[in-house]
């Protein structure tokens, strides 16, 4: 479902009867790209997230506070200056298009009334919140500035005239009279659907095929098909939809295909409502954020962790290289035992050789076959014998220090390809301190120097769920949590898992010197699954042992571990009915339908 005007009008109306007449009290600057505002208003304090991300722009009221900056940008510095304390007069939409405007009043250095307009465009890469002078028009500032090298049709930029962009020529649903869904709607070269969002701001792909469905259309239809009942009942079950927008009489819903939430919409969505899979919900706020919860948490860990995902791959590509050149090299020393012999049998049946000969033929007592063995002529026989013992001493150094090298090529590889892992797992920013920590000791990026300023980031912590028997069961989402549960927290007789030769987490079972019952154990190799590289199979092979059975070779990776008694089942990804202990981590618990 796209974030389209119908949403944004039941937004704005949720915002207008509970934060008009409100003082905004504290702004704050959680990412480079959003804004959180709380707003007291009748008693009671509400937090308003205004996101303009390029990748997942949103706007709603939550009750989750985010962390800022210690040191708050010029953006969020300028925003308290002109905004601190003002009162919110109202908010507006211009023509169901996807924008919210705060019509605010405050008073300026002199104590003299200004008023004010907080913009949010929620157009995707366009998306943007801009501070303007309602007087003028003029804009003071925003949170993203756009120059001419960026955008022919319009800039943002402090000092410049503010005016929404009409780039596509669409029609205001609300004056869209009989005549031009007649004369534009009807008569577009493309199906019933399609022509519905592209001529009319505010309707989404979805909202189009919503509305083709009440009327009983097939929303893939050609508008040429349509017939003058079809056309009529279209007409009506759009004013009926306008009516409910007008009225503000929304039903907010959210659409779930098995348990993975699929739609959503301010109005009820008749084609999921049928088959019995729609949940309503008391607000469209509580709507929104609960659909992009887990969206909005990937999106912006995976902007975060770009840099450290780009530096990893290039790592492994260059070990891979490096490996198939120094697995070639391993190949190409497989002949040096014949050397060896050659120089042996030069040694024992040199004798026979003649200055003309350019071989010598003779048995290899090793096997007792034939052999020719090259000779160089201007060489004696102990010469010829001494050159290809050279070249096996050669190729036997040769094989030791590459055997060595490929090895420590295959740890890394093992090693890198397990960061990968743990930056697909990684929901919030202390996991990929952590990773970016574990990159930095095992020396594949340069240490950080201490910033001023620093965001206050927790330590990141393992995962911790509670089986349907009551057993605790930890998960962890780093090679340093691996280890710290493994060997810290875990005693001899607690049960360990992993998959079989996949990159993934550690995963614990404390038994309390008790036998867990089967689904235990089953539970815990979902988990294995589940938080492994192998995820999306049906099936996962999933080793498991006791933790007395465990050990870690001497000066090997973070999280690399050896065993040589071991148990294995089959598991599934499915970890549905574990139960997680700590709310906060359950952006953790949609890794297969987010990634």
């Amino acid at each position: 479902m796209a974030f389209d005007g119908i949403t944004v009008a039941a937004l704005t109306k949720e915002f207008n009867d509970k934060l008009t007449g409100g003082y905004i009290q504290k702004i704050a600057q959680p990412e480079t790209d959003e804004l959180q505002l709380t707003i007291k208003n009748n008693r009671h304090n509400y937090k308003l997230l205004i996101s303009a991300s390029a990748t997942l722009p949103l706007i709603h009221l939550t009750d989750q506070p985010k962390l800022s900056p210690l040191t708050a940008p010029n953006f969020c510095m300028l925003l308290r200056k002109h905004l601190g304390s003002a009162r919110i007069l109202s908010i507006t939409q211009p023509s169901l298009e996807r924008i919210v405007e705060f019509h605010l009043e405050n008073l300026n250095e002199l104590g003299d009334v200004v008023h004010k307009k907080l913009i949010v465009e929620l157009m995707g890469k366009h998306s943007n919140i801009i501070l303007v002078d309602e007087n003028t028009g003029l804009i003071i500032d925003s949170i993203k500035h756009i120059n001419g090298l960026l955008s022919s049709v319009r800039e943002v930029l402090p000092g410049k005239e503010y005016f929404i962009p009409n780039t596509k020529h669409k029609e205001d649903p609300h004056s869209a009279s009989p005549d031009f869904w007649n004369n534009s709607v009807f008569t577009s070269p493309v199906s019933i659907s399609k022509s519905i969002y592209s001529n009319l701001t505010g309707f989404s792909a979805s909202m189009s095929q919503e509305l083709c469905f009440e009327a009983g259309i097939d929303g893939d239809l050609p508008c040429a098909a349509l017939n003058g009942n079809q056309r009529s009942a279209l007409l009506d079950c759009f004013r009926n939809l306008m009516k409910k927008i007008s009225d503000g009489d929304y039903c907010p819903c959210i659409a779930f295909v098995n348990n993975i939430p699929q739609d959503f919409a301010p109005v009820s969505l008749s084609r999921y409502e049928q088959a019995g899979c729609l949940t309503g919900y008391d607000s469209i706020s509580e709507v929104v954020e609960s659909f992009y919860r887990e969206k909005a948490v990937v999106s912006r860990i995976h902007q975060k962790s770009t840099d450290l995902r780009k530096h990893v791959t290039t790592l492994l590509e260059r070990t891979a290289k490096k490996t198939a050149i120094q697995t070639k090299q391993l190949q190409d020393t497989q002949k040096k035992d014949i050397y060896k012999v050659y120089g042996e049998l030069l040694n024992t049946y040199g004798y026979q050789l003649t200055p003309d000969d350019s071989y010598l033929e003779c048995v290899n007592y090793y096997n007792n076959e034939t052999v020719r063995i090259p000779v160089d002529k201007t060489m004696t026989s102990t010469e010829n014998a001494n050159r290809y013992f050279n070249k096996y001493n050669k190729m036997k150094r040769t094989f030791e220090a590459v055997s060595e090298q490929l090895a420590e090529s295959n740890e890394m590889l093992e090693h890198l390809d397990s960061i990968l892992n743990e930056l697909d797992i990684a929901r919030k920013e202390e996991d990929l301190q952590a990773i970016r920590r574990e990159l930095e000791e095992c020396g594949y990026i340069k240490k950080q120097a201490g910033k001023k300023g620093k965001n206050r980031i927790s330590k990141s912590k393992p995962l911790h769920f509670i089986s349907s028997d009551g057993y605790d069961i930890y998960v962890g989402k780093n090679n340093f949590q691996n280890e710290e549960i493994t060997f810290k927290l875990a005693t001899g007789n607690d049960w360990w898992f992993h998959a079989k030769k996949t990159p993934g987490s550690h995963v614990i079972i404390k038994c309390n010197n008790e036998e867990p019952p089967i689904r235990t154990f089953e539970e815990a190799a979902s988990l294995a699954a589940f938080f492994s590289k192998g995820h999306s199979a049906e099936k996962l092979e999933i080793d498991y042992t006791q933790k007395k059975n465990i050990k870690k070779p001497h000066g090997s990776k973070p999280g690399f571990v050896v065993y040589y008694t071991n148990y294995s089942m089959l598991a599934s990804s499915d970890i549905s009915g574990i139960q997680c202990c700590n709310p906060e981590d359950s952006v953790f618990l949609e890794r297969s339908h987010a990634i």
